[in-house]
């Protein structure tokens, strides 16, 4: 609440639920979701904060336990439904705090409520550092004392009654020794708040008693249940309100990350004259086209296109429906319906279109929707945007012991950790050891704005926010899991500091990891590309996007070629993960010699993509991996998009064959050097 209060919202009302009286359990209910121990002191917090206090009964139980909720009239979350709507409509409140700090199930389940009545939920807690925010509600004159313990190492006769500050340096070595959370959101331990600077009054107790709930030797469970308190007035100075300093901003050093002078100016390009060229008369409309299922169950769909079509009087809105139609029909074909979907690319035609796109893919998408990456693409005129989509589907044939579980992360709540998923897209999609993360810019997480202090902040906090949505995905997860990253940005002086700043980052995290086990010189990097587009959502200049596997970087296997084609290079990379469940590929073509002559497209398009398949015939005899994605970033200034089409579908078939993967071109305004296409290609 106190959170709440600095960040500038408003405390109009309190809402409690307290065991039904029917059932017997006055004071401990066996509730996933509430703390009950304590209740009957409830009413006091209406006298000490002066506001209205709304109080119901748990009526359910935990009924639907899953990762997901949906909606089960018999669950106990249903009566904080029924709470929250009375204080809604009497009260006319627009947010709730939501006091989760790990707890996936409460969040989850707060936010499925706050969605349906159109709340917003607040949990400025979420993921904090325990052991700083006990220091801070200690230091913040929180007085709370300990009235229920259930964990080794709490004992009822030494730990009950006792205070935060008091208990805190035994909690730290309950924390290093058994892993304790100190915060308590293991249910080690449960508290009570007699004193805030919130409070007009604060609550005295007078006199209460230990119940012991379960005389486990090692791990007894009891608790306090009062018997008398008061209230007393408190004192003028009492009141000092103090909350530290939000924890969503940062400060960047540019010295630190500060690239070298010999990468600062963008290079200037010679002039290519292709032969019979066709400038941008790809028909978008036939692009459609999808990979073959890999053997986990894996399928890429590609080229789902928005066309505006005015003469037939077709708005943005009808051309949107129109695509997912498509699309649907594409994935009803092989199997699949669009809640397989586990990541969506959105090109579109201009960012000022993105609401009406956005209010159509909304309908499309219900609970846990795909990680989602959208940027603006230099896409032709009459295209309102373009999707392609990774979705998995288990064959019915399966062993489920073979079977991965898919964890998706779609925090709603407005928190100081990372940016809410207000929108139809999770923070990111794991299945099995793989996440697939949706991409970040910059915005401040409590405020959801973006970060002002230029490109190198806006840089460094968006990629801060990629960790802790894999840190939050997969406790073992770390930047140096990703495979594969793509980042997105404005401007073509951009592309070093971006380098720079994932360089810098992947080297904090070395000299964090234990120094023993990570070394620069054996641990396999993800491939990154870094692509100028001409705009991104909120006007942001950078946009992150990664694939990471939670696997062993130092047992990670890596290729790597370079040839010469016709005045042009190519360089082929791949990186396979140390599991063998998935690999990335990346192809850059530069031109390295100027050249007046007019170049033919196809010695260098057949090389690239016979580099390409060289990259996967080199993987190693355990992958099962297939080639699902062929990615084309080019230069939309460079390149006529038909005859990149024809030509590279063309030696994809030639050289893959059945195991062709989608091909995807997205036209962009700069590429790094002298790379003049960039190919970035998924396999799982």
């Amino acid at each position: 609440m106190m959170q709440c209060v600095a960040a500038g919202h408003q405390i109009v009302a309190l809402a409690n639920l307290r065991p039904a009286e029917n059932t017997g359990q006055t004071d401990e209910l066996d509730s996933y979701m509430y703390q009950t121990v304590g209740h009957h002191a409830i009413d006091l917090y209406a006298d000490a904060l002066d506001l209205p206090l709304y109080r119901g009964f748990i009526k359910g139980t935990s009924v639907n336990t899953g990762r997901v909720y949906t909606t089960c009239q018999e669950d106990e979350v249903e009566d904080l439904y029924h709470l929250l709507k009375l204080v809604k409509d009497k009260e006319g409140v627009e947010g709730v705090s939501v006091g989760a700090i790990l707890s996936d199930y409460q969040r989850v389940r707060v936010e499925d409520v706050c969605r349906r009545l159109n709340l917003q939920p607040l949990a400025y807690l979420w993921r904090r550092n325990q052991e700083i925010l006990l220091k801070e509600m200690i230091s913040s004159n929180i007085q709370a004392i300990i009235i229920k313990v259930a964990a080794f190492g709490l004992d009822p006769d030494k730990h009950l009654g006792k205070s935060l500050d008091q208990m805190e340096p035994y909690l730290l070595e309950l924390s290093e020794k058994y892993g304790v959370h100190v915060c308590g959101e293991g249910g080690e331990y449960e508290t009570f708040t007699l004193d805030c600077p919130l409070f007009k009054k604060k609550i005295v107790v007078d006199s209460a008693k230990m119940v012991v709930h379960s005389a486990d030797a090692f791990a007894p469970v009891a608790y306090l249940h009062f018997l008398k308190l008061h209230l007393e007035t408190k004192g003028e100075s009492s009141g000092t309100f103090m909350v530290s300093g939000c924890s969503c901003e940062v400060s960047c050093d540019d010295e630190d990350v500060f690239p070298s002078t010999e990468e600062e100016e963008p290079q200037k390009n010679n002039p290519v004259i292709w032969k019979s060229l066709k400038h941008n008369s790809l028909d978008f409309t036939k692009m459609f086209g999808n990979s073959g299922k890999s053997v986990r169950g894996y399928q890429w769909f590609s080229g789902i296109t928005a066309c505006l079509s005015p003469s037939k009087g077709q708005n943005a809105q009808e051309a949107a429906k129109e695509a997912f139609s498509s699309l649907r029909a594409n994935m009803t074909s092989e199997g699949l319906e669009l809640k397989d979907i586990i990541l969506v690319h959105l090109y579109v035609k201009s960012m000022k279109d993105f609401n009406v796109i956005n209010s159509v893919y909304v309908t499309e998408f219900d609970l846990c929707p795909p990680a989602r990456v959208c940027v603006e693409a230099v896409l032709p005129d009459g295209v309102l945007f373009c999707i392609d989509c990774l979705a998995h589907k288990y064959d019915g044939a399966m062993d489920d012991v073979l079977r991965d579980e898919k964890l998706v992360m779609h925090v709603q709540s407005i928190s100081h950790w990372a940016p809410a998923s207000i929108g139809p897209y999770s923070q990111s999609i794991k299945i099995g050891d793989v996440l697939y993360c949706a991409g970040q810019i910059a915005l401040v997480p409590c405020t959801m704005q973006l970060v002002s202090g230029g490109v190198w902040t806006e840089a460094t906090v968006s990629l801060r926010h990629v960790e802790r949505v894999l840190q939050a995905t997969s406790q073992k997860a770390a930047l140096h899991h990703v495979i594969t990253a793509s980042c997105y940005v404005t401007d073509s002086k951009h592309i070093p500091i971006a380098r720079s700043v994932w360089q810098k980052t992947l080297r904090g995290h070395k000299k964090a990891e234990d120094s023993e086990t990570y070394h620069d010189f054996t641990a396999v990097r993800g491939l990154l590309a870094v692509v100028v587009i001409s705009h991104l959502p909120r006007d942001a200049a950078i946009e992150w996007h990664v694939v990471a596997a939670v696997d062993d970087p130092l047992q990670r296997k890596h290729f790597a070629t370079k040839m010469l084609s016709e005045g042009f290079q190519i360089e082929c990379e791949s990186v396979e993960s140390s599991s063998a469940s998935c690999a990335s590929i990346s192809v850059r073509l530069s031109l390295v010699s100027p050249c007046t002559a007019q170049l033919d497209l196809d010695g260098p398009l057949n090389d690239l993509v016979g580099a390409f398949r060289q990259a996967v015939e080199k993987l190693s005899e355990d992958c099962s991996a297939s080639p699902l994605s062929f990615r084309a970033f080019f230069k939309e200034d460079v390149f006529d998009a038909e005859t990149l089409q024809t030509g590279l579908q063309e030696y994809l078939e030639k050289y893959l064959g059945k195991k062709t993967p989608a091909l995807i071109l997205v036209p962009v305004v700069d590429l790094p050097g002298k790379e003049v296409i960039h190919i970035t290609c998924w396999l799982s």
